[in-house]
């Protein structure tokens, strides 16, 4: 299928009654993955805010949640008082330093992972909840970890990763280039 064809379909899967009900056939929760040339993220932005703008909740039944990871780093360092920190250690200590720091503090290989915990929070129910930013995430955020965390302990709502790289159904390889992980549980989104 061409990409504007995927990009054209996301709207009649999501608000597709199925979709919506967020289970397989084997009443597994349904997490789903789009993924897209790289060099298309900003034709995927576009149509994300497009698609939020078209969303009614009260006349679709769902509202349209998104979180985009790299604004939740940026967010949640800034809640803490460390961002300028973070500017000053890249500097002084280096990148391998600020990563190890960052990680830490945001706790993302711990069950308390703070991206995670905060989707949970402010998920509401009859959400779509669409995971963004993951280019502008990485190396601090990896799409897998997230996935893998947030599979643990949201199964109400459906979930779908705007990914700029390429699945395969078993790894993410982000950017086409970069193995992100394995992550096992995720559909694609557009078939």
């Amino acid at each position: 299928m061409e990409f504007q064809d995927r990009l054209d379909a996301i709207w009649r899967r999501i608000s597709d009654q199925g979709f919506l009900a967020n289970r397989g056939v084997a009443n597994e929760v349904r997490y789903y993955v789009f993924d897209y040339e790289p060099c298309d993220e900003l034709i995927v932005r576009e149509k994300i805010a497009f698609l939020k703008k078209q969303n009614i909740p009260d006349a679709d039944g769902f509202r349209i949640v998104e979180y985009d990871l790299y604004q939740m780093v940026i967010d949640i360092l800034e809640e803490k008082g460390y961002l300028e920190k973070c500017i000053r250690f890249e500097k002084t200590k280096g990148r391998d330093y600020l990563y190890n720091a960052v990680s830490k503090m945001l706790r993302l290989t711990n069950d308390n992972n703070l991206i995670v915990s905060r989707i949970v929070e402010q998920t509401p129910d009859r959400a779509v909840v669409f995971l963004t930013g993951v280019g502008k995430a990485f190396p601090f955020v990896r799409s897998h970890n997230i996935l893998n965390n947030l599979h643990q302990v949201l199964d109400r709502v459906p979930v779908i990763l705007f990914y700029p790289g390429r699945w395969n159904g078993q790894s993410l390889s982000l950017f086409g280039t970069i193995q992100d992980g394995n992550y096992y549980r995720a559909f694609p989104l557009i078939v």
